[in-house]
């Protein structure tokens, strides 16, 4: 689909914006769809962080999902359409097209504020991946994640072949996603994927008090470009670029 150019947080239809408190919820919701990521789903979550970044009273972004899934992985349900290449905005150079996660995963990356996930269920395919530029995850004992694209003969998209490594170490990274396995939050927490595991009541309470616990007392700016800085001298060759 072509990008939207009448976008309103009042009028989302795949997902939802929340503020209070200086906190930014988006919500994945598609509940009855398992959040199942869709193009306008995409264009959606861009123009929320646009938001939130707008937003100086925001300080704090966290992504969940409606219902009993984070997020299914991409919507299949248009069939060979799902993959169609529409939208002009995900061309790459030469005109080889990139796949329309990827754009989600770099505006997370390129948010101004902190990013959590509270990772309530499935979080499969594009639902994990766009979680691997969120500088802290949580997730709810009942959450499942797979990278699973060697079970459908694909690639792992989203930019995650640059973050995955980077996050969880080349030999962890290449068992989840050469294996294309589901697997438990108990074992995304043992191989550094997710901070901790909560019941699932507890999980958005957790997510609140941690983003309130990194803002209430410092600096909307300090943070904004320590995190520009963290995020970029992963891929530095020397130390002395952080100099």
């Amino acid at each position: 689909m072509a990008a939207p150019t009448d976008l309103d947080p009042s009028t989302y239809e795949h997902i939802e914006l929340e503020i209070a408190d200086g906190i930014a919820t988006i919500w994945m919701n598609r509940p009855d769809k398992m959040n199942a990521f869709t193009e306008l789903m995409r264009y959606e979550i861009i123009d929320a962080l646009d938001h939130t970044d707008a937003d100086d009273d925001v300080r704090a972004v966290i992504f969940t999902g409606r219902g009993r899934a984070f997020c299914a992985g991409a919507d299949l349900s248009s069939g060979e359409g799902t993959f169609s290449r529409g939208g002009s905005d995900i061309m790459g150079r030469n005109g080889v097209p990139r796949d329309g996660g990827g754009t989600v995963s770099l505006r997370i990356y390129d948010s101004k504020k902190p990013v959590i996930g509270a990772i309530n269920g499935a979080a499969v395919g594009v639902g994990v991946t766009m979680t691997l530029p969120m500088d802290i995850r949580l997730a709810s004992n009942a959450a499942k994640f797979g990278f699973v694209f060697s079970r459908r003969g694909i690639v792992p998209e989203a930019a995650s072949s640059w973050f995955l490594p980077r996050l969880v170490g080349i030999s962890q990274a290449m068992e989840w996603v050469a294996s294309g396995e589901v697997f438990p939050a108990e074992e995304a927490m043992a191989g550094g994927l997710v901070r901790s595991v909560y019941a699932t009541d507890d999980l958005l309470p957790a997510a609140y008090a941690l983003a309130r616990r990194l803002t209430e007392s410092s600096s909307a700016v300090s943070i904004a470009v320590a995190r520009k800085m963290m995020w970029r001298m992963l891929g530095a060759d020397h130390p002395m670029a952080a100099h």
